[in-house]
């Protein structure tokens, strides 16, 4: 969060593509990220750690967004991608994955 705040943002080529194809802003995600809520967290992923959030848009809508800090890097913070979830996938809250 901090790096965030200190405006050390990155979006990756892919988050860029993820966030165009559902019209989703950066400016929403990084507003938004106070109020997120945390739904996975992956330490040990490959590239370095990252978690899965819901956060919400300008207008209230569910986003599930991937933060990431590259591995062995202190930062800076990076939207791996960000994406509407399906309601076919994900509970009415979109908290939990369906099984």
């Amino acid at each position: 969060m901090a790096l965030v705040v200190r405006g050390e943002v990155r979006v990756s080529d892919h988050g860029y593509d993820e966030l165009a194809a559902d019209a989703i802003f950066v400016r929403d995600l990084v507003d938004g990220l106070p109020g997120a809520e945390l739904l996975e967290d992956y330490l040990d992923f490959p590239k370095g750690p990252c978690v899965l959030v819901l956060e919400q848009d300008r207008d209230g809508k569910p986003v599930h967004a991937v933060w990431g800090i590259p591995k062995g890097k202190c930062g800076p913070a990076v939207v791996i991608t960000a994406y509407r979830p399906d309601p076919d996938r994900w509970s009415k809250d979109f908290r939990s994955r369906k099984k």
